[in-house]
């Protein structure tokens, strides 16, 4: 089959590029993070980033969000946060003499919750509707939230004091789990160099440029939709799934919600590359992302130091790819 002008991707591949391009400006590195985040704009799933804390994993959310010309709301975690904190409450009016409902934060479009797992279950269950819907319902009525909608979390390792684990309910609401690692010390380096040049990082951030409409982001996403992929390769993001639900490492496999992520991203992968169908380098490359948060190891393999890529690659390879 002949793929070539299917699909005229050039708009998508300069947006990306420019997109690139701004967040250069001030983040050093982290291309992977980088390259994960544009993919889930453009699959339309939202993001959770893990990583200790300093390592710009906020910084970025907040400089990916300013080149898309949309409304941004940052919402803080922390333990006493409370469900109508982050959804809103309905407010007595005396001059109407009933009730209105004042929004909460979560009504944007693109939403960073800042360190998610400090927050107990009560807070972390406001999100599930919201998060996979679209929508929030408070006091019986339900509000549709705008688009695009994106939530983006950061959180730091469970290990760390004061984190809470995430349910898995709502761990399987995010597209990807991406864990960004300490930079190299040449990075760290071109770090320092741009803070010792740069006098005011409020005014850098400021200076980063919008790139995107919601109409342009709205027409960019409608072309990843019509990214070809082969029934060979349904058929491989369908065995990569279902094995997380047969392996003896395994306490918890993946839902058929991560086979539809696994797709949906591996076409947002392939645009983003400037190719109209789907490889099986992109399902390989993305899997660990889409997987690592939503299987849950069993307690003698988690004692024995095993890590959910580990497992996920140990899938990988025993899966023949088709060709």
């Amino acid at each position: 089959m002949d793929f070539e002008s299917r699909i005229d991707l050039q708009d998508l591949n300069d947006a990306i590029t420019a997109i690139k391009a701004e967040i250069g400006k001030i983040i050093v590195g982290q291309q992977q993070t980088i390259e994960l985040l544009l993919t889930a704009i453009l699959a339309d799933g939202h993001v959770l980033i893990e990583g200790v804390p300093g390592v710009a994993k906020t910084l970025t959310a907040k400089l990916l969000a300013r080149t898309v010309a949309t409304e941004f709301s940052r919402i803080q975690f922390t333990p006493d946060l409370m469900p109508s904190d982050v959804l809103g409450t309905s407010v007595f009016n005396p001059k109407h003499t009933d009730f209105e409902f004042r929004k909460g934060p979560i009504f944007s479009n693109i939403v960073l919750v800042d360190e998610i797992n400090r927050a107990p279950a009560k807070t972390q269950a406001a999100l599930f509707e919201v998060m996979e819907e679209r929508q929030a319902t408070v006091d019986g009525t339900t509000y549709p939230m705008g688009s695009p909608f994106i939530v983006i979390a950061t959180q730091n390792p469970v290990e760390h004091e004061g984190t809470y684990r995430l349910p898995e309910a709502q761990l399987d609401r995010f597209l990807f789990k991406i864990v960004v690692k300490y930079p190299s010390q040449e990075q760290e380096v071109e770090v320092l160099r741009g803070h010792h040049l740069r006098l005011n990082m409020a005014e850098a951030i400021a200076n980063v440029q919008a790139i995107l409409t919601p109409e342009q982001l709205a027409e960019l996403r409608r072309k990843t939709h019509q990214v070809h992929v082969e029934d060979k390769l349904l058929e491989y993001i369908a065995q990569v799934v279902v094995q997380t639900r047969n392996n003896k490492s395994l306490f918890l496999g993946a839902s058929p919600r991560a086979s539809v992520a696994l797709l949906n991203s591996s076409k947002a992968l392939a645009a983003i590359r400037g190719r109209d169908f789907v490889t099986p380098e992109e399902i390989q490359q993305l899997a660990p992302s889409v997987l690592r948060h939503r299987i849950v190891l069993t307690p003698e393999r988690e004692m024995e130091g095993a890590t959910p890529d580990d497992i996920v690659a140990q899938i990988l390879q025993k899966i023949e790819v088709p060709r």
